[in-house]
């Protein structure tokens, strides 16, 4: 069993968490992960307050364990957080907050309901903020990720975000899908992963079967990242930019961003569509270039299971090995 500061603070078995994606979360997820001895995040930002709690409702119905919540705070209005304190689940996960909120004070509510608090960064200067605030675990997320992202690389940022904030527990984040990964964040300093990609391409997932076979087919070369998404849906995330699938619908736009924004509102109804019938041509589909390292969709127990002994064993027997 590998502990970390992560799993004791959290109190869980592994320190391994569900990305709190928003729209591709659901409570059997996330109660999975967490039945699974991980810690699953729902991601809310998207539902509306009085959904918020029979989702809750729905998770403590399926697992006793800890799960979190996520926000993403630059598009979460205050009704929203006030329901998800309210709610109490023991993290409270945030991120991709806008350069004028008061992270302190969001942060200072959650610990009085005896909330955790864990942020995402992009960077050690963000990761800096968020330990200042008063955050109990960071997320340093590389450029390896789907969805929202930075600029740099996970194997550059987890170390110097763990340099920035040390002693307080940092996962890493980004191009992470098995034991191997696990490893190399827990030798970068990282005290646990926070995966993503991998946890779509399950049984538990809602995603889209034809979305889960893109993922298992992908060499990891066919995303790019880019703000097309963004401009689609009409949203704005300060600082960055999205990783998705380089396909055809994506190609069309590239160079014509303009043009899109002025048609944003004739073309969004067919793109909403093409995502509900899995359409993996002309629907955006958001991983990560891990997905070169997801083969086959298994239940969300056996991912774990099989990322934690892969970890164990390079940990404890290869590893130790290459030292004379």
């Amino acid at each position: 069993m590998i502990r970390t500061s992560f799993t004791e603070l959290i109190g869980v078995e592994h320190p391994i968490v569900l990305a709190g994606m928003g729209g591709a979360t659901s409570p059997e997820l996330v109660a999975a992960v967490s039945n699974a001895g991980g810690l699953g995040i729902h991601g809310v930002t998207s539902i509306e307050s009085s959904e918020i709690v029979s989702q809750v409702a729905a998770i403590r119905s399926k697992t006793p364990r800890p799960f979190g919540l996520n926000l993403l705070l630059h598009g979460a209005d205050e009704d929203q957080v006030r329901v998800v304190l309210d709610a109490k689940p023991e993290i409270l996960s945030t991120a991709w907050p806008r350069d004028n909120q008061d992270l302190a004070q969001l942060f200072a509510r959650a610990h009085e309901r005896g909330l955790k608090v864990m942020h995402m960064v992009p960077g050690a200067a963000d990761a800096a903020k968020a330990a200042h605030a008063g955050a109990d675990v960071i997320v340093a997320q590389g450029t390896d990720g789907g969805g929202h992202i930075g600029l740099m690389g996970t194997i550059v940022v987890v170390p110097a975000v763990v340099k920035e904030v040390a002693p307080i527990p940092v996962l890493a984040a980004g191009g992470i899908a098995g034991g191997r990964g696990l490893a190399a964040a827990l030798a970068l300093g990282a005290a646990g992963v926070l995966l993503g990609t991998r946890f779509l391409a399950t049984t538990e997932s809602e995603l889209h079967e034809n979305f889960k076979r893109l993922i298992v087919e992908s060499d990891g070369g066919d995303t790019i990242v880019t703000d097309i998404a963004d401009i689609f849906l009409g949203v704005e995330w300060p600082g960055a930019l999205e990783r998705v699938a380089r396909n055809r619908a994506v190609e069309r736009w590239l160079g014509r961003t303009n043009e899109l924004r002025r048609r944003r509102e004739e073309l969004l109804p067919g793109m909403r569509e093409a995502r509900l019938k899995g359409d993996p041509d002309e629907a955006i589909v958001y991983f990560g270039q891990s997905a070169a390292l997801v083969d086959d969709v298994v239940p969300v127990a056996r991912v774990i299971e099989d990322m934690v002994a892969e970890a164990e064993e390079i940990v404890g027997e290869r590893l130790p090995n290459l030292v004379r």
